[in-house]
């Protein structure tokens, strides 16, 4: 997975919004104002996960390169590394995963809307 992919499969998710808050390299995924993915556009080594607290441990003992979050909570977050040691698929997974974190802890009244529009 290169780049452009990671970013057109987080674009694809209803009420995903890209910024630059933590500067011009970062570049930040929100689904309705809440972060669920977080990338080093120049650099291209890394992602940053939201991930339930059990699961993210799981994955860690599982994968050498899945590592608590990089400048994230630690609990909540996993630094994947891109080095293609991952399939495409699994990484996919757990975007969604991420993704429907994120949607889990939004207002009811918004979790319905992304409910209605997927």
């Amino acid at each position: 997975m290169n780049i452009e992919e990671f970013r057109n499969y987080c674009m694809q998710k209803y009420g995903t919004t890209e910024e630059f808050p933590f500067g011009e390299s970062t570049l930040v995924f929100k689904v309705l104002g809440k972060m669920f993915a977080l990338v080093d556009v120049d650099l291209f080594q890394s992602i940053n996960l939201k991930c339930d607290p059990e699961k993210a441990i799981e994955l860690r003992e599982n994968y050498e390169s899945v590592k608590p979050g990089y400048h994230m909570n630690k609990k909540h977050w996993n630094t994947i590394e891109m080095d293609g040691s991952i399939p495409d698929k699994e990484i996919q997974f757990w975007i969604d995963h991420s993704y429907e974190l994120v949607v889990s802890k939004l207002p009811q009244k918004l979790r319905e809307e992304v409910d209605q529009n997927k």
